[in-house]
């Protein structure tokens, strides 16, 4: 692990980046590649599990394999996972996102626990990038011409300075470096919450991620490394309000007898209950993703709904874009800072936009749960999965590969509104400018 704490005072660095979570220690190992000096502070002394940030798209995979994070989580027996599916709730199929149309079938996606994730990130930190564990950051440091020039700590009741020609903002969706900068976000909150479910004890597992559209809403489930499922279960507040222990056994039977699908992991499912976490679920893009001195990267600037498990690859793809940025400006003094700053927000401010609509709108076929909503939902997935051209522009724009959003016209199309003359003609597309072939050595099943 190249994890190291400083002495009693830091020493000088070029970035301090704040939060160590997959956004701060993706821009840490990525800028640290740059061979500047980075300092990597993080108000946690302990991680905390938590349920988040465990599928990884297949763009993110060549990111990984250039920072030699990929090896580590293929020795730490990652998951292959080759589509995402949606089902109903007796296990039939409505829409199959199958990665294999992508790049002659070199595309798949890697699922492993958010904690394994970390610390593979940790492992190839450079020898460049210094961590401070336990320690706050209670504001930035200006200026005199209001250029954002380092950030204040307490650490163990001491307060200081740590000065810097760039700081990164990767301190969650509560950022106080974002609010220190005036930049104000407005997250929009679910109408329910997710309740997930660690489950062991499972022999066999498909090679997918399973959606299923239910009358009481989304159910998502996926394998995890040593025969264990990760499940989400759609929950009204108004209903998790009321669930005690004996209410939750009883939904949880209401659940296996609602979705027949499920019913294989019942017995495992029940003896999962309390390892159970109940996760909000909001929604938001901020309008900036930077000021002078200071750079905003994942949950910081854009938070989106995990059913099509584009947060943390997208966290990755900001780092991996502002460390571009940074190189092509050859130098860190403030001048050329806040030149990559602008290039690095032109750059990922309108692919994010996308990135939160597509989520948004997949998230509501699959949410609703009044008749209406579900009606039109599953239209909308029937008409995509009788659609070759559809299909393969939803798997591309989930892949993280690219973005090429569906318009007016194919929300029509789905709908089976018009009929779609091109529907057969399967769009060719180019790797995105910069990223390697994804060719990986093989991944553990």
């Amino acid at each position: 692990m190249t994890v190291r704490d400083l002495g009693a005072m830091p020493m000088a660095v070029d970035v301090v980046v704040c939060g160590a979570g997959v956004a701060g220690l993706a821009t840490a190992c990525a800028i640290g590649r740059l061979g500047l000096r980075v300092l990597l502070l993080d108000k946690q002394r302990e991680r905390r599990p938590i349920a988040k940030g465990e599928v990884l798209q297949p763009g993110s995979l060549p990111i990984l394999h250039d920072w030699n994070v990929l090896q580590g989580l293929q020795e730490r027996d990652a998951v292959r996972l080759n589509r995402l599916v949606i089902r109903e709730a007796d296990g039939t199929g409505l829409l199959d996102f199958d990665y294999g149309m992508l790049a002659d079938g070199r595309a798949w996606m890697l699922a492993h626990d958010y904690q394994v994730i970390l610390d593979a990130l940790t492992d190839c930190l450079a020898d460049t990038v210094q961590w401070r564990r336990g320690v706050l950051v209670e504001g930035t440091i200006m200026d005199s011409a209001g250029r954002v020039a380092g950030v204040r700590v307490v650490e163990a009741g001491r307060r200081y300075e740590v000065r810097a020609p760039l700081v990164v903002g990767a301190d969650g969706m509560s950022s106080r470096l974002r609010k220190a900068a005036g930049i104000t976000v407005n997250p929009i909150e679910y109408h329910h919450k997710l309740m997930s479910f660690d489950i062991s004890g499972i022999a066999e597992q498909d090679d997918e991620v399973a959606a299923y559209v239910t009358d009481r809403g989304l159910h998502l489930r996926y394998p995890l490394p040593g025969g264990r499922v990760r499940l989400y279960a759609e929950v009204s507040p108004d209903r998790l309000r009321v669930l005690g222990r004996a209410g939750l056994a009883e939904w949880i039977e209401g659940l296996l007898a609602e979705v027949p699908a499920l019913r294989p992991l019942g017995d495992p499912l029940r003896a999962s209950l309390d390892r159970r976490q109940i996760l909000s679920v909001r929604r938001f893009t901020s309008p900036r993703l930077q000021r002078p001195g200071l750079a905003l990267v994942g949950e910081a600037v854009h938070a989106v709904h995990p059913m099509a498990a584009q947060g943390m690859n997208s966290a990755i793809a900001d780092a991996n874009a502002l460390a571009g940025c940074l190189a092509a400006a050859g130098s860190v003094d403030p001048e050329s800072v806040d030149g990559a700053l602008r290039s690095y927000h032109d750059e990922r401010i309108g692919l994010l936009h996308q990135i939160a609509t597509m989520s948004h709108n997949a998230t509501r076929m699959m949410t609703g749960t009044s008749r209406g909503g579900r009606m039109l939902g599953r239209r909308m997935l029937r008409g995509t999965a009788g659609n070759p051209r559809l299909r393969f522009l939803v798997t591309y724009n989930l892949s993280g590969l690219g973005m090429r959003p569906l318009g007016t016209t194919d929300r029509l199309y789905q709908v089976g509104l018009l009929p779609d003359r091109h529907a057969h003609q399967v769009p060719v597309v180019d790797w995105p400018a910069g990223l390697p072939s994804p060719m990986t050595p093989s991944v553990s099943q």
